[in-house]
């Protein structure tokens, strides 16, 4: 596995901080900041532009909260819908409350949470009243009346005008949310129409990561951001009005292309003067390309990342979560830059394991899985389900056993705890099955720890798992699909069910 770096963080995140700070000059009150964007655990920037801190926009924002209030956006359809964020295998919602709680953690405290496009749905409701009830500020705006033809409409008490003005203290604001479409400008646009109905001359400004505006629309790192937002039919164009106003080329995405115009012309009614900006990147105020230190490196990381998303959609489409045209966006994505499935070291090794698997239980019943994983020295270790365990806790046990350099034929599990948690299963739970996901193998394995020495060794080899790449053969069971979250494991799987029940507990 490549551990080469591609990305300068600390350079990054000088130019950031001075490319935010520089907008919020040119403003003479506040500057509100659409923040787009993960804040936190940023794994897909990780991912394509090796180097890259998770977390270094909260260590951005940690730099300036102290000229900063923070409102965070939601959109009340995603709460009604229980829309996923895919990485954390969580609902929207839960996601925003543990935005919540990581940015306190950090010391920052959120101004207010703002649910878009409310229209009394119940599960919004009972979101709202959790809120509010441990203390947290809520204000809900509706669809906004007009958008988006009718500009005299939007700008006016009928539309802004018709949401609440939430209250902020510092000159910059930022404005987030978890995931795309969660009103973030609406936001922004609200607040600003307010403010200069008050008197004040504020700014609105955009922070994106990707796709990064200063390196070639083609570029894999730019192709895979397309590829990551394939499931909302977002894409890369050259920016028109850039290229229009400066005769330079420049990335951006179509819905900021689209809606340019449009948000133009209300930035030019709100404030009763010229636009600040000529185009779409004129509005963003983003330093990532500034950041890579070797092209070659994010280069082949981002191809990567492709064949994760590639895998990822199959996936979801055999499950139901995307459609048919998400998954072929995904292939012609590949076909474009020339990468395969197979061009992911793991995932023929992870075959090849499923097929030994078969082989040597010919005549069997059941469906026989494999497993691979890449080690940080680019060590293939691989695993297969028997009738003891699945294949994703044989995997783990045998790269932990090659970390520790514990001997094969030495085992990691006392029999008579494995034996006990089979007959709960069984007998207790009525499992069809006895065989431990890798949930209840780590289970076993710690409570192993405290009487076998090699046990031990192998519970401390396990911090390095972090950030391995794993492909399996068959979708993993939800005490699998925890088990390698929590490894922070860079996870793919064919897009075959691991069982021919419809429902897996």
């Amino acid at each position: 596995m490549n551990q080469a770096v591609g990305f300068d963080n600390a350079h990054y995140l000088q130019k950031q901080k001075k490319a935010i700070l520089d907008r919020m000059e040119r403003f003479t009150n506040k500057l509100y900041l659409e923040f787009g964007g993960k804040l936190f655990f940023d794994y897909h920037a990780a991912r394509v532009l090796p180097g890259y801190d998770p977390n270094v926009k909260m260590k951005l924002l940690q730099e300036l909260r102290s000229r900063a209030d923070f409102l965070l956006c939601i959109y009340a359809g995603d709460i009604e819908r229980k829309k996923m964020r895919a990485d954390f295998g969580i609902t929207y919602d839960v996601d925003a409350m543990k935005l919540i709680d990581d940015l306190r953690e950090w010391g920052i405290q959120i101004r207010a949470v703002v649910i878009t496009r409310f229209d009394n749905q119940p599960a919004v409701r009972v979101f709202k009243n959790k809120l509010e009830r441990q203390g947290i500020r809520v204000t809900t705006h509706r669809f906004t009346k007009g958008y988006p033809t009718d500009i005299d409409v939007i700008v006016s008490d009928e539309g802004y005008g018709a949401n609440d003005y939430i209250e902020t203290e510092h000159p910059l604001v930022i404005v987030t949310g978890p995931g795309p479409g969660s009103g973030k400008l609406a936001t922004c646009l609200s607040q600003l129409y307010h403010e200069y109905r008050r008197g004040f001359a504020s700014g609105y400004a955009k922070f994106e990561t990707f796709p990064i505006w200063n390196i070639p629309l083609k570029h894999p790192v730019n192709v895979a951001y397309e590829a990551a937002t394939a499931d909302i039919g977002d894409f890369n164009l050259v920016d028109p009005f850039h290229l229009e106003a400066y005769g330079k080329v420049a990335v951006n995405y179509n819905r900021d292309v689209e809606v340019f115009p449009v948000l133009r012309r209300i930035l030019e009614k709100i404030t009763g003067g010229p636009s600040f900006y000529k185009s779409p990147t004129d509005m963003g105020c983003n330093a990532a390309g500034f950041g890579i230190k070797s092209d070659a490196i994010v280069r082949e990381a981002a191809n990567q990342e492709l064949i994760r998303r590639y895998f990822r959609y199959h996936c979801e489409y055999v499950l139901g979560f995307v459609e048919k045209e998400t998954v072929e966006r995904a292939e012609l994505l590949m076909r474009e830059l020339g990468v395969k499935p197979e061009d992911r070291r793991v995932v023929e090794p992870a075959r090849r394991a499923a097929e030994e698997a078969e082989a040597k239980g010919k005549g069997n019943k059941g469906i026989f899985v494999g497993a691979a994983m890449e080690l940080r020295d680019g060590t293939i270790v691989t695993g297969k389900n028997s009738p003891l365990m699945h294949a994703a806790s044989a995997l783990v046990l045998n790269a932990v056993k090659r970390l520790a350099e514990i001997p094969d034929k030495i085992p990691l599990l006392s029999p008579s705890i494995v034996e006990s948690v089979g007959a709960l299963k069984k007998s207790v739970f009525g499992a069809r099955t006895v065989s431990l996901d890798l949930s209840e193998v780590l289970i076993c394995l710690s409570i192993n720890a405290a009487t076998n020495p090699m046990a031990h060794l192998a519970l401390e080899k396990m911090k390095d798992l972090q950030g391995c790449e794993v492909h399996i053969t068959h979708i993993p069971t939800p005490g699998d699909d925890s088990g390698l979250r929590r490894f922070g494991i860079n996870l793919t799987t064919d897009p075959n069910f691991s069982s021919k029940h419809l429902f897996v507990g």
